[in-house]
């Protein structure tokens, strides 16, 4: 059993995992790289094997840095079938044709430059026609459900609970007389977020492959940024300009109405409109009505209580290109929140052509900004951005808020690490910039003892059948726990740690459990 990682390696996007086992081929995830142009420019090479051996796609969710190549993986004849759950699905029906149609039009842009330049004309990845073709190959999977792949190979979706949804993939793999977990995480959601149930605890795997992206640092608690949301949405309406908000236009969005519904409600929002200019996050809140029994108990709790976030007064969808560009006659008291989140594309980039040099203007970024795209540039403090060919001023206030993060942070991570029950063989780091995994890395060697590693663009390992974990191996990570509960309890540091001292020992008795059974 080999995997190979042809993206998402000690960088953020671009997920896609290639497992080979006996026969059959199989991929998790098929995501297309953002960000700088050195790893944009993978999208437009071949893919490493060819597409008609890959048997099954196993898709954790629909943002693009997952699932943007498979139009192009069945365009260049790809025949099995794309396995993911029903909301899964439906997202990508409104996220894949977006992207055809973006590429159609940006290579259209490059085109009219390079024909004016006498350069060679580039072709799209793929189309809108491509990405409709592509959902014919996508087969749904409730969550917890066992699929048989082979008589081999198994798969179950679990809660991952980062966006509407995501799963974490669980492979079984028997080779001969052993069976040998695989679980990728995808993204990993963080608790308690606005819609979305709390990522499934999971008690064992073999191999765990765990992304990173927010591995070295915490987010700010929840009634932290919607206080920040707050003093950010009244100071651009005392200054009397207009409130940009970049962002993704699934969950991110979303997640800002359920945010700013808040503020309503409790009369702490002032006479501003909250315009969604993304006709693909229009399509993508039309999903999310459609899946309320996904919605954890709060959520439905307001619903039921009148207070539904995807449907308020001061709420209006912009679905035509004449509205939105009337939106750029409109000079205050307008909050337009538009796609893309990185502001590499789509409307955004025209909502920041006429407000970012405007002082009286903010720019809020409440997601991650990948290195190399427009969004990192501005929130690292570029005095000049070129958007459509002109130079733009950044004069506008430009605030970030990274409390709305979808992703676990360092503490969610390894949170959620502490739940199996036996040292795995190994993690392997993925989702994540190098500097960021390797402070995570140390923090699993030194909080559980597990073995960690980072692999790099194309590396390939061989994934050997795990015997039972050896009584000196759990004793060192018995070990590592009860250093991490001395840690807690050390200098009175016990208070606000209960919680994680009691987990920690339940783990200490389940590895003493496995201790005693393996020394009989």
């Amino acid at each position: 059993m080999r995997i190979r990682f042809l993206g998402a390696a000690q960088t953020v996007t671009g997920s896609c995992f290639l497992l080979e086992a006996g026969s059959s081929r199989l991929m998790v995830d098929c995501g297309m790289f953002q960000g700088p142009r050195a790893l944009r420019e993978r999208n437009y090479q071949p893919f490493p094997v060819s597409p008609f051996t890959v048997d099954y796609v196993l898709l954790t969710h629909a943002h693009i840095d997952h699932s943007g190549l498979i139009p192009k993986l069945v365009k260049h004849g790809f025949r099995g079938k794309v396995l993911a759950t029903p909301a899964t699905i439906d997202l990508c029906a409104v996220m894949l044709p977006d992207s055809g149609h973006i590429q159609e039009m940006e290579v259209e842009r490059l085109n009219r430059k390079a024909a004016r330049a006498g350069r060679p004309l580039i072709e799209p990845i793929y189309n809108v026609e491509d990405a409709h073709r592509a959902m014919g190959f996508f087969q749904p999977v409730e969550y917890d459900q066992t699929v048989n792949l082979t008589s081999e190979i198994s798969v179950r979706f679990l809660e991952a609970g980062h966006i509407l949804g995501s799963a974490m993939v669980e492979l079984t793999v028997k080779e001969g007389q052993q069976e040998t977990k695989l679980l990728f995480t995808g993204d990993l959601g963080k608790k308690n977020q606005p819609f979305l149930k709390d990522p499934l605890p999971v008690e064992c795997a073999d191999y765990v492959f765990m992304e990173s992206t927010y591995g070295d640092r915490l987010h700010s608690g929840q009634e932290d940024h919607l206080n920040l949301l707050h003093d950010i949405v009244w100071e651009t309406y005392r200054k009397g300009g207009n409130l940009i908000i970049p962002a993704f236009a699934v969950e991110r969005t979303q997640d800002l109405l359920y945010d700013l519904n808040l503020l309503i409600t409790n009369n702490r929002f002032p006479p501003m409109k909250i315009y969604i200019d993304s006709p693909m996050a229009v399509a993508a809140t039309e999903v999310f009505k459609k899946y309320t029994p996904y919605f954890d108990q709060e959520t439905q709790e307001l619903i039921a209580r009148g207070k539904n976030p995807l449907n308020m007064d001061a709420l209006e969808f912009v679905r035509t290109t004449e509205e939105s560009m009337a939106l750029n006659k409109i000079k205050s008291g307008a909050i337009i929140i538009a796609a893309s989140g990185m502001c590499e594309a789509g409307r955004i980039k025209h909502h920041l052509r006429h407000n970012l040099w405007r002082p009286e203007c903010t720019v809020l970024f409440v997601g991650y900004q990948a290195p190399g795209t427009k969004g990192r540039k501005i929130k690292d403090g570029a005095k000049f951005v070129r958007i459509h060919g002109e130079e733009v001023a950044v004069r506008a206030d430009i605030r970030s808020i990274d409390g709305f993060s979808a992703h676990a942070d360092r503490e969610g991570l390894l949170e959620w690490l502490g739940h199996l029950q036996k040292p795995p063989a190994r993690v392997f780091l993925v989702h994540g910039e190098p500097l960021t995994m390797n402070a995570l890395a140390q923090e699993i060697a030194r909080r559980y003892g597990f073995p960690v590693h980072m692999p790099v663009f194309e590396e390939e390992v061989q994934l050997t059948p795990v015997s039972p974990v050896g009584e000196e191996e759990l004793r060192r990570a018995y070990n590592a726990v009860a250093a991490r509960i001395q840690d807690l309890l050390a200098g009175g540091m016990a208070r606000g740690h209960y919680q994680k001292i009691m987990e920690h020992l339940e783990h200490l008795n389940a590895l003493l459990a496995s201790i005693q059974k393996q020394a009989s």
